[in-house]
């Protein structure tokens, strides 16, 4: 098995969605991952419809996607609160590395990462170096304004 190394955070794409560079927290803590979303709306057909915040500091960044729903699940949170949320399937990719993983969508507005990707979206695909960040992905280069 040859597995890739990832650093502690890396930056995700969603191809399927049309998302690039969601900052995620590598978190071999946590079982399932979990992705920032707003105004999740239960479509009744087996399908919800959620806006994707793309950054903490830009709000206003988003994109709103459509995708079937794989489970409705309780879920103890890190402050040890069970919620039930919405679980969907997403093709991630993270550098030129993509799998299809399952992701729990829920507000993590007052957290630093906009996604954390846990350990059974890792297994049997990633090995972690946490001394290391953005080992697979990089930072996407800003466009310097010529004046």
């Amino acid at each position: 098995m040859n597995l890739k190394t990832i650093g502690w955070a890396e930056y995700i794409d969603y191809p399927e969605w049309g998302i690039d560079g969601v900052k995620a927290k590598i978190d071999t803590g946590a079982r399932s991952s979990a992705l920032h979303v707003e105004n999740l709306e239960d479509l009744g057909d087996g399908r919800v419809e959620f806006d994707v915040v793309y950054s903490r500091r830009k709000p206003f960044k988003r994109k709103r996607v459509t995708a079937p729903v794989v489970k409705w699940a309780r879920v103890r949170s890190s402050t040890g609160h069970f919620q039930k949320r919405c679980f969907v399937m997403a093709r991630i990719r993270i550098g030129e590395e993509e799998c299809e993983v399952e992701i729990s969508l829920v507000s993590r507005d007052k957290m630093l990462f906009r996604m954390l990707l846990g350990r059974k979206a890792l297994e049997h695909r990633f090995l972690v170096d946490v001394s290391r960040r953005n080992v697979l992905s990089s930072r996407r280069s800003k466009k310097k304004k010529i004046t």
